[in-house]
C-alpha cells in the first residue's frame, strides 16, 4: 500500500535536516540583507566602546580596570536583547505568509521554529567571538582556560534559548514586528539593568540590592566572569541553569500552544 508523502510525518532524521535548512535559509537571508547583522555586530562593539570610555574612569577608576568587569557584562546584555530579534523573525514569518506555505509541505510541525531559533543562536556566537577580540583588542585578557571559554559561551547561549522562547510568544502574540520589539525591549531593559552587569551590586541601595542578587541576567554576568577570569563559578552558573531550566518550562509550552493557536486560525 503506498502512503501519501504530503501526509506522512516526517521521521526524526528528516525532521532534524529540515530543521538545519531552514536555519541555513534564516542566515542566507544576511547575504540579501547585510544590515541585520549590524545588530550582531556594529550595535555591541558601539556598547562595548561607549560604556568602557565614558564610564571606565568614573566607576572604575581605570578603563583597563572596567574592562575586566564590564566586558562580561556587555555580553550577557547584548544576549539578552538581540534575542528580540527571534520573536521579529519569527512574526515577520508569520505576517508575510511564511509559515501557512511551509504548512503544505511534509515538514515537521516545529522545523520552522527550531530552524529560526537555531539559526539565531549562531548569530548570537558569532557576537560573543566578537565582543571577546574587540575586547582582547582593547588589552582584556583571559586568565582561565581555552575550556572556561567554551563553557562561558555554552552558558549564555544556554540563557540565550531560554530567553528566546519569551520572545517566540512575544512575535506570535504581537499585531506586527514593531510591536515585537516595542513590547521586547521594553521587557528586557529593567531586567538588563537593573543588574551588575555595569556596577558593582555593593554600590545599589540595599532594597535594590536583594533584586539584583536574584536577578538572572547577574547570576550570568558573575558566571561568565569567573569563566573567564577570577571569580566564584558554580553557585552562578548553577542559578543560570535554575533559571533557564524555569523560564523554558513556563514559556515553551505556551509559546507552541499560542503559535499553534495562530496558526489555526489562518
Amino acid at each position: 500500500m503506498s502512503v501519501d508523502p504530503v501526509t506522512r510525518r516526517p521521521r526524526l532524521a528528516a525532521a532534524a535536516q529540515q530543521t538545519a535548512t531552514l536555519a541555513w535559509r534564516t542566515l542566507l537571508q544576511i547575504r540579501h540583507n547585510p544590515w541585520e547583522l549590524a545588530d550582531f555586530s556594529i550595535q555591541p562593539v558601539l556598547f562595548l566602546l561607549l560604556f568602557l570610555f565614558v564610564f571606565g574612569g568614573a566607576i572604575a577608576g581605570t578603563t583597563a580596570d572596567y574592562l575586566a568587569y564590564m566586558l562580561p557584562g556587555v555580553i550577557v546584555m547584548n544576549m539578552t536583547f538581540v534575542t528580540v530579534y527571534v520573536g521579529h523573525g519569527l512574526n515577520t514569518d508569520l505576517t508575510k505568509g511564511f509559515f501557512d506555505r511551509l504548512r503544505s509541505l511534509p515538514i515537521g510541525p516545529w522545523t520552522p521554529l527550531a530552524g529560526r531559533i537555531i539559526a539565531d543562536l549562531v548569530k548570537q556566537g558569532w557576537c560573543i567571538l566578537l565582543l571577546l577580540a574587540v575586547g582582547y583588542l582593547l588589552g582584556f585578557r583571559v586568565i582561565t582556560s581555552p575550556v572556561a571559554v567554551l563553557g562561558a559561551i555554552a552558558l549564555v547561549l544556554t540563557f540565550a534559548l531560554a530567553m528566546s522562547w519569551l520572545m517566540v510568544l512575544v512575535g506570535v502574540i504581537a499585531r506586527d514586528p514593531e510591536h515585537v520589539q516595542l513590547f521586547g525591549f521594553t521587557a528586557l531593559f529593567p531586567v538588563t539593568f537593573v543588574s551588575n552587569a555595569f556596577v558593582p551590586v555593593e554600590t545599589m541601595p540595599a532594597w535594590l540590592q536583594t533584586v539584583v542578587h536574584v536577578n538572572p541576567v547577574s547570576l550570568l554576568a558573575d558566571a561568565v566572569r569567573g569563566l573567564l577570569g577570577d571569580g566564584d563559578v558554580l553557585m552562578p552558573a548553577l542559578g543560570v541553569l535554575a533559571w533557564s531550566l524555569a523560564i523554558t518550562a513556563v514559556f515553551a509550552p505556551l509559546s507552541l500552544w499560542a503559535l499553534r493557536r495562530r496558526l489555526s486560525r489562518g
